[in-house]
């Protein structure tokens, strides 16, 4: 109990972080980089197995991608926060010249970022390249990835096909279904059906975790953990509040894309503890 409160209050800072590097530039993505502060918090802080003394090829390591880059606030303040740069670096979040650009890109040279991303749809193909070259060289680490829901809209499922065909069972996806996205409500824009029944199909390891509980979030990750290297790969359908836990932004895609003025960021950093000291 006392390391899901550890891991609590790390989250707690980390959404700190997330609403001040959007305010200061009056640009970013607000919403779902809050509601998957705690995932990526328990991820790095708690389950995956990495280096700060960052090596792009990630030998002998577990390896994250982050496909929907638009939420890279929530990725600059956790590995600023684990170590991998200087978190005062977080204030030059969109600013020109900057190695921490609006989507996280690799020719500035950013420790912890493998590839550029943002482009929805994409960030699945290069964890299953990744996945495979671990598996070429009999390295027994694991690779995860993260998606949107509403990227999938536009991701196709000839991937899906792939990692079963190849048996890529290395590989742990998780797919943020808040249900949100910047046009409005996923099953407003495009449906995507019973994304249980759909991945089942492809003949993948379906887990189902709920995003903003902190210890559910950890005994998930564990469990997903525990069901590789068995001949399938596994997803984690992630349930999520956009904007959590913000009480004006909790629930809508207004903040997919938006900043906080001066009074909202007040308002924001007034329902979240700062516990490791901001920036």
């Amino acid at each position: 109990m006392d390391r899901i409160k550890d891991l609590q209050a790390i989250a707690s800072q980390v959404r700190r972080d997330i609403v001040r590097q959007v305010h200061a530039c009056q640009s970013g993505h607000p919403g779902g980089s809050l509601g998957c502060a705690d995932f990526l918090t328990a991820l790095y802080f708690e389950v995956m197995q990495h280096d700060t003394a960052f090596q792009m090829r990630g030998s002998n390591e577990d390896v994250f991608f982050l496909s929907n880059g638009h939420i890279s606030p929530v990725w600059y303040s956790v590995l600023a926060r684990s170590g991998y740069f200087p978190v005062s670096e977080l204030a030059t979040f969109r600013q020109l010249n900057t190695r921490l650009q609006g989507h996280p890109t690799t020719h500035e040279g950013l420790p912890g970022i493998r590839v550029a991303s943002g482009s929805l749809g994409q960030g699945l193909s290069v964890a299953i390249g990744m996945a495979l070259s671990k598996k070429l060289d009999r390295d027994d680490k694991l690779v995860y990835v993260l998606t949107g829901d509403g990227e999938l809209q536009e991701a196709g499922l000839g991937s899906d096909d792939v990692c079963c065909h190849h048996k890529v069972d290395n590989l742990v996806v998780t797919v943020d279904v808040n249900g949100r996205q910047i046009d409005g409500d996923t099953n407003s824009v495009l449906s995507l059906g019973d994304l249980e029944a759909k991945w089942q199909a492809f003949g993948w390891k379906v887990l189902h975790m709920q995003g903003n509980v902190m210890s559910n979030v950890v005994n998930q990750l564990h469990e997903a953990k525990n069901a590789t290297r068995q001949g399938l790969p596994v997803v984690i359908l992630m349930n999520t509040e956009m904007g959590y836990p913000i009480d004006f932004m909790v629930g809508s895609h207004k903040w997919h894309g938006i900043a906080p003025n001066d009074e909202q960021l007040a308002s924001a950093l007034s329902q979240l503890a700062e516990t490791l000291g901001d920036y």
